[in-house]
C-alpha cells in the first residue's frame, strides 16, 4: 500500500543519522525498511528520539512533512502486543484523515505479533467499531466525535491509556472540536505522553498544551514554500460555461499517467465524471456518499490503471496516494488557499515532477492572488488548447493507433477478408480503410468543429456568472433547504463549529451550507434539501459544544407552540412573528 501524504519520507536527500541511528524497535524497523525508507524527514529525527524518552511534544510543521511517522513509530515501538487494553488514542478531525493514520499504522507495525489498530469515525457502522473494541485495539484513531459517543456508550476503555496524540489540532479546533476534545481528554489518566501536532500554534491550542502537556519537547519545522518546487502551477482563464469544453480539450492535448480532478460539491463529482466517460474516458467519481468498499475499489482500479480519472471533492481525496497522479486539475477554484495546498499535493509524490492546474473564470481573480500569496509562488497562465491543437493530437492518437494494430495477431484474418472484398467489388483498399475508421467511430465527428469567434475575456471582465448561480437563485431553484439544530448562542457556538461538525459527521462538503442564523437557544442552518436517509442517521448523534444538536427541517413559527403547549404552557397571543423574535 503505497504511503499517505503525512507519511511521505525523504529517501534521495542525505540525512546526518537514518532510522536505524534511532534505536526503534527492531521489527518496526525492518517495516520501515521494507515500504522502502531509509532517512528521517526533520520533524521524525527530532521527534521520535523524544518520544522515545518518554517526553511529551509538540510538533508544528505543514502537511507532508512526516508528522504521522513522527508518533507512529515511537508509540509502535513501546507498545505492549499481549497486553489487550487500549494504549494508545489518537484523534483526528476527519474520518479520511483517521482512516490514513490508521492504516498508517498499520504499515509501520506490520511486523508486530497480534498488533490491533482500530479506526472509529463518524458515517462507519457501529457493528465493526463495536466488534473491534470488544476483541481489544492496541491502538485507537478516531475523529472526536465518534470518540466521545464511545465513551458515553462504555465501549472505549481510557484507563489504561499510555499514549495521546492530537493530529492537526489546528483543524480540529477550527472545526469545533475544542470543547470536545477537552472532554476526551479529562476522560484519560493523568500520566500519560502526549504529542501535540499542529501547522499553526493559536490560543487554543497553546492553552491545550499548558494544561495537558508536561514540560512538552517544541520541534518545529519551517518550510520556505507551501506547495512543492517539483509541481508546475498553471491557470486557465475560462468561463465558467465552457469548463467541461476546456478540460476535454486539456485532457486530449495533455500528456499525463493518471489525474485527479477536484471539484467542490458531492453532485459535481457525479456529473463531470459521467460527462467524462460519455467523451470516451475511463473517470470515475468519489464523494464522502460513496461507500467504503466503493471508494477502495475505485481507488484501486486509478491504482492498477482501469480508471485514469478520479473526480473528487476536498474532503473525499484527504488521504490519497497514488503514485500514478500526474496531474491535478482545480475544475473548481478552492476558497481556501489551504485546500489548493492539500489539492495539488496529490502530485509530485516522492521526488516526482508533477503538474497542476487551475480553472479560474474573470470573477475568481482575487481567489487566484490568494493562493498565490499564500504560496509564495506564481501561478502561470496558460494558453487554452486550440480546435487546432486538439485535431493534430487526434490526427496523431489515429496514426499510433494503426501502427498498434497491425501487429496484432488477429490482423491475418481481417486482412484475408478485405482483400476478398476489395477483389469482389473493385474498391481501392484506401476506400476500405477510410470506411473502417469511419464505422469504429460510430457515427462521432472525428475533428472538432472549428470555433466561432469570440470576443476575448480579460480579468477586468465582471459579467461571467456562469459558474454558479447566485445564493438567491440557489435558494428559490430548491438548492437549500432550511434546518434547526439545539444549540445557539448560549452555548456560544460559532458558525465554523456548526459547520465542521456536520460536515465532517455527516460527510458534507463545506460548500453544501447556505446561510447560517444563530439564536439564543438554537440555530438555522442552510443545508442540500431531503437530505438522504443516511446522512440524518449519521448526524443522529453528533453534537456541538457537547450538545447534541438534534438536526431537523425548521417548520417555523408552529413548532415553537407545539413545544410551548408541551412545556405545560398557553400558547402566546401575539403574532408567529413577534413570538420568534423573542425566543
Amino acid at each position: 500500500m503505497s504511503n499517505p501524504e503525512e507519511d511521505q519520507l525523504p529517501t534521495s536527500q542525505a540525512q546526518p543519522v537514518t532510522f536505524a541511528d534511532l534505536h526503534i524497535h527492531p521489527a518496526v524497523l525492518q517495516a520501515v525498511s521494507d515500504v522502502g525508507y531509509e532517512s528521517p524527514s526533520a520533524i521524525q529525527a527530532e521527534t521520535i528520539p523524544a518520544l522515545l524518552a518518554g517526553s511529551d511534544v509538540v510538533g508544528l510543521a505543514q502537511t507532508g512533512t512526516g508528522k504521522t511517522a513522527a508518533f507512529a513509530i515511537p508509540i509502535l515501538s513501546k507498545i505492549d502486543t499481549s497486553n489487550r487494553h487500549t494504549q494508545a488514542l489518537v484523534l483526528a478531525p476527519t474520518r479520511e484523515l483517521a482512516l490514513q493514520v490508521a492504516e498508517a499504522f498499520g504499515r509501520y507495525g506490520a511486523k508486530l505479533s497480534n498488533l490491533n489498530v482500530l479506526p472509529i469515525y463518524g458515517g462507519s457502522s457501529y457493528a465493526v467499531q463495536l466488534s473491534g473494541l470488544r476483541r481489544g485495539a492496541h491502538i485507537v484513531v478516531g475523529t472526536p466525535g465518534r470518540v466521545i459517543d464511545h465513551l458515553e456508550r462504555g465501549t472505549l476503555d481510557l484507563s489504561h491509556l499510555d499514549y495521546l496524540v492530537l493530529d492537526e489540532a489546528d483543524e480540529m479546533l477550527q472545526m469545533g472540536f475544542a470543547e470536545d476534545v477537552e472532554r476526551i481528554l479529562s476522560d484519560t489518566p493523568e500520566y500519560k505522553q502526549v504529542a501535540l501536532f499542529s501547522a499553526t500554534m493559536p490560543p487554543g491550542i497553546r492553552k491545550i498544551t499548558s494544561k495537558y502537556l508536561h514540560d512538552a519537547v517544541e520541534v518545529s519545522v519551517k518550510t520556505k514554500t507551501a506547495t512543492a518546487e517539483n509541481i508546475t502551477q498553471r491557470y486557465i482563464l475560462v468561463d465558467g460555461r465552457r469548463k467541461m469544453d476546456a478540460l476535454t480539450r486539456v485532457l486530449e492535448v495533455e500528456q499525463f499517467a493518471a489525474m485527479i480532478i477536484f471539484v467542490r460539491t458531492k453532485q459535481a463529482t457525479e456529473e463531470v465524471a459521467e460527462k467524462l466517460r460519455a467523451r470516451g474516458f475511463a473517470a470515475a467519481a468519489i464523494n464522502g456518499d460513496i461507500a467504503q468498499a466503493q471508494r477502495e475499489r475505485t481507488i484501486a482500479g486509478l491504482k492498477d490503471g482501469s480508471i485514469d480519472i478520479l473526480v473528487a471533492t476536498d474532503v473525499a481525496a484527504r488521504g490519497l496516494d497514488v503514485d500514478r497522479i500526474s496531474h491535478v486539475v482545480n475544475y473548481d477554484i478552492p476558497h481556501d488557499p489551504e485546500s489548493y495546498v492539500h489539492r495539488i499535493g496529490r502530485t509530485g509524490r516522492a521526488g516526482r515532477s508533477g503538474t497542476a492546474l487551475l480553472f479560474v473564470s474573470p470573477r475568481e481573480r482575487h481567489l487566484l492572488k490568494s493562493i498565490e500569496r499564500v504560496t509564495r509562488q506564481k501561478v502561470i497562465e496558460a494558453e487554452l488548447p486550440t480546435v487546432e491543437d486538439v485535431n493534430a493530437q487526434r490526427v496523431e492518437k489515429f496514426r499510433d493507433s494503426i501502427t498498434a494494430a497491425l501487429s496484432d495477431p488477429g490482423l491475418d484474418l481481417f486482412r484475408r477478408l478485405v482483400t476478398d472484398y476489395e477483389r469482389d467489388n473493385d474498391v481501392p483498399m484506401a476506400d476500405i480503410a477510410a470506411a473502417l475508421a469511419l464505422q469504429s467511430r460510430d457515427g462521432g465527428a472525428f475533428l472538432m468543429a472549428p470555433e466561432p469567434p469570440q470576443e476575448k475575456r480579460t480579468f477586468d471582465d465582471r459579467g461571467d456568472r456562469g459558474d454558479r448561480p447566485g445564493r438567491g437563485d440557489r435558494r428559490r431553484d430548491g438548492g437549500f433547504a432550511t434546518y434547526r439544530i439545539d444549540v445557539g448562542k448560549r452555548h456560544k457556538v460559532m458558525p465554523g463549529a456548526i459547520v465542521g461538525a456536520i460536515a465532517n459527521e455527516g460527510g458534507l462538503n463545506r460548500s453544501d451550507f447556505g446561510h447560517i442564523t444563530i439564536k439564543p437557544d438554537y440555530s438555522l442552518v442552510e443545508l442540500p434539501p431531503n437530505l438522504p436517509e443516511d446522512t440524518l442517521k449519521k448526524l443522529e448523534r453528533t453534537r456541538i459544544q457537547g450538545v447534541l444538536i438534534n438536526l431537523h427541517p425548521d417548520d417555523g413559527p408552529a413548532r415553537s407552540y407545539a413545544r410551548h403547549d408541551k412545556a405545560g404552557g398557553k400558547p402566546p397571543t401575539s403574532k408567529p412573528k413577534k413570538y420568534r423574535k423573542t425566543q
